[in-house]
């Protein structure tokens, strides 16, 4: 492989025109695409085989027209101080809302508090819902601000007003993230290679990529039915790693100017060998998100797809368009050890060489290879602990900072009905197959109100043809509690029975519902998707270090990482530990996506520091050096990289940490610490302590599996001949 990409490179960077006009013919067909394509709609949210999407399927089915995936918004008034809501003052103000409400053209119907009995025991709260004919995403501005001048219309007659629900939810937006993390990356690029031009490299290369990338998803939005969260997890990945493999090669480049050899020599040599491990890192990284297809939740494996496709695109244009732009920098970039105007002049020929930091670190780790090793696993087996008090669920409107209408709206309805009233569960009761469908559908209210946690049951409410219901139940507790998650196991396992007597299908459904299967669905999930998605990577690392021993150690090294990372999320989000710091205005349950989420990503992350760093191990030991000096060798040629890479990556993921949202700001936080942890704890304290303590060891492969397995030659031995350097005197740049 070395070979083939040396001289890919070498092409790329001789035929710099025609690969550049490549790159830019596709960035602006993608851009065209994107522009003349359909807008997309709201994309459709499924979970196969989950009960409460088979109740949701049976409700479109049995109840056709009542729009069961519409947005809803539940407006609740407060009456003042001393008064009640059922006084006529406030009474009427409450009607005459209802009927402004009414008169929307999305608006399926609005219910009326004193005819729905949805006024609270001490007259003090109420609360009309509002159903519409499409999802929140895709409602009209129009019917928004119909519903939120409904609502000033209230307060203005002295009522608290305030609007839960999905209708007011809006299509989310990170682009000050991204600009926060690119200017954070210019900042560590023009200090790790001390010259704009080189420093514009990388950015320049990632923008392309992620610009293919996120017009292609836009373009085929419509078609493949791909939501906004698509194209912006996309860019967030794309940019990272694009910006990552750029720097990786670049670096290489400057390094191998450095030993005296001219620029197309140098830009082949850089993607013959640090293409290598590009190739195989963003295999990795693609591995670890098309995997997440295993889950089977189609979202999640849309987005999945899209982001491995645009990482695929970011390694292309590393292999191919940097050594081009390197072609067209010229003399503008310098060899490593020297350094532009822009942060002074290079040593001078006959200062002797100062040991760099990497250099210096890695020695003391070769020296002291007990104490660190124990440092870095006790101290991540620490910050690991919170991580046994996981507790897993979706955010709702509880979760909400308490400036917002919505977060108001969820604490007055607790005050005035109980925290269950949040988190309505639907039971649905399909009693086709029974011979008394009105016996059934009273059967199964009573052996619910016979249950634990159960506030209210309502009266089964049947469809036209009169053989399917549903009750709605109020539950005592939260809809995020332990509580309220044993009483829909209970429902279902009182369904259970009565199917057994009547034949009737007994399904619970509704958001709390939905909620706790999607959970433990994304729970039952994480060990196979770990075992896949650490499997292949293992066989795929023992091709390219042709070793058992290093393999194994980036896997283990990956779970504490992840599981330390899992850790730090509990204690902020969860414990409220540095809550003020971080802006988390509400702890509760961690987002049920988030472990599985951050596996996929961060392993896949991770993997591209431990193949470039250990490939510069691998690749001095092959050529000669002690297993402890080709650590050294390796650290002093990659570390700097590395950190670069880490704290640009870390900077991409902080940036969300700002946001309102607390799905967001969890993923910022979580994938940030958690790339700090791999690579400044795992990646440069295990490792080479590991790797000092196994010596030759490290590099064991036994001879029948070593016969086995492609040469792939990641390190570039093979490239000795193919560039000549035994035969050949070194030119001088």
């Amino acid at each position: 492989m070395a070979t083939f990409l040396y001289k890919l490179g070498r092409l790329s960077f001789r035929r710099r025109h025609f690969v550049a006009l490549i790159w830019v013919a596709l960035l602006t067909l993608a851009g065209v695409g994107a522009a003349s394509a359909p807008a997309a709609g709201n994309s459709s949210f499924s979970i196969p085989g989950t009960e409460a999407q088979k109740a949701f399927d049976l409700l479109e089915q049995r109840f056709p027209g009542t729009s069961a995936d519409g947005a809803t918004a539940r407006v609740v008034f407060k009456a003042p101080s001393g008064e009640k809501m059922t006084d006529p003052g406030n009474k009427a103000t409450v009607q005459e809302t209802v009927k402004e409400l009414s008169d929307g053209s999305e608006v399926v119907r609005v219910t009326d508090p004193y005819q729905a009995k949805a006024v609270s025991e001490d007259g003090t709260v109420a609360y009309a819902q509002v159903s519409y004919k499409v999802s929140g995403m895709e409602l009209d501005d129009a019917a928004k601000d119909a519903l939120k001048d409904s609502a000033q219309d209230a307060r203005k007659a002295g009522l608290t007003v305030e609007i839960g629900g999905d209708a007011l939810q809006a299509v989310p937006h990170t682009g000050s993230s991204e600009i926060i993390g690119i200017a954070v990356a210019a900042v560590v690029l023009v200090i790790t290679f001390g010259s704009l031009v080189a420093a514009g490299l990388p950015l320049l290369t990632a923008l392309i990529g992620v610009g293919i990338g996120v017009s292609a998803i836009t373009g085929l939005a419509s078609a493949l039915d791909l939501g906004s969260t698509t194209s912006t997890l996309a860019m967030m990945i794309g940019l990272a790693v694009g910006i990552d493999y750029a720097l990786f090669i670049v670096s290489r480049y400057r390094a191998e100017l450095a030993e005296g050899r001219e620029r197309e020599e140098a830009a082949g040599r850089a993607v013959g060998t640090a293409g290598s491990a590009v190739v195989f890192a963003g295999l990795t990284v693609v591995i670890a998100l098309v995997g997440l297809s295993v889950v089977n939740i189609p979202m999640l494996t849309k987005m999945g797809i899209a982001a491995a496709g645009t990482v695929a695109i970011a390694v292309l244009i590393a292999l191919t368009m940097v050594p081009a732009l390197l072609g067209y920098a010229g003399r503008k970039v310098k060899p490593m050890g020297e350094k532009g105007k822009l942060l002074g002049r290079a040593k001078k020929k006959d200062q002797p060489a100062k040991p760099n930091l990497g250099t210096r670190w890695a020695s003391f780790v070769v020296r002291r290879p007990v104490a660190v090793l124990l440092l870095g696993v006790i101290g991540l087996g620490a910050a690991a602990v919170p991580a046994a008090s996981l507790e897993l669920g979706l955010p709702d409107d509880g979760s909400q900072p308490t400036s917002t209408t919505q977060r108001r709206a969820y604490d007055l309805l607790s005050e005035g009905f109980g925290p269950g009233f949040n988190g309505p569960l639907v039971v649905v009761v399909d009693a086709k197959d029974s011979d008394d469908p009105k016996a059934v559908f009273a059967e199964t209210g009573d052996a619910i109100k016979g249950l634990k946690d159960v506030v209210t049951v309502t009266p089964a409410q049947p469809n036209k043809a009169g053989d399917t219901a549903t009750i709605t139940v109020i539950p005592g507790s939260e809809p995020s509690s332990v509580t309220t998650e044993n009483l829909v196991h209970g429902i279902r396992d009182a369904g259970a029975d009565l199917k057994a007597d009547t034949d009737a299908n007994v399904l619970v459904t509704g958001s709390t519902a939905m909620n706790i299967d999607v959970s433990e669905k994304l729970n039952d999930a994480l060990v196979p998707y770990l075992v896949l998605v650490v499997g292949l990577a293992f066989l795929l690392l023992i091709v390219v270090f042709r070793s058992i021993l290093v393999p194994l150690k980036a896997a283990l090294g990956f779970l504490l990482s992840v599981m330390a990372a899992l850790g730090a999320v509990v204690a902020v989000f969860q414990w409220g530990w540095l809550s003020g710091l971080m802006g988390v205005e509400q702890t509760g349950p961690v987002m049920s996506m988030m472990p599985i989420f951050m596996v996929g990503v961060v392993f896949g992350l991770a993997m591209d520091y431990e193949v470039f760093l250990v490939t510069r191990m691998r690749e001095a030991y092959v050529h000669g050096e002690k297993p402890a000096q080709a650590v050294v060798t390796g650290f002093r040629h990659g570390a700097r990289v590395v950190t670069a890479a880490a704290v640009i990556m870390m900077a991409v993921f902080a940036g969300f940490i700002g946001s309102s949202e607390s799905m967001v700001k969890m993923i910022g936080f979580g994938l940030a610490i958690a790339v700090f942890f791999d690579a400044f704890v795992v990646r440069m304290a295990i490792v080479p302590a590991v790797l000092a303590l196994l010596g030759r060891k490290a590099w064991w492969l036994p001879k029948w599996l070593d016969r086995a397995l492609p040469n792939v030659d990641v390190e570039g031995e093979g490239l000795r001949t193919a560039s000549g350097d035994d035969d050949r005197e070194l030119v001088r740049v």
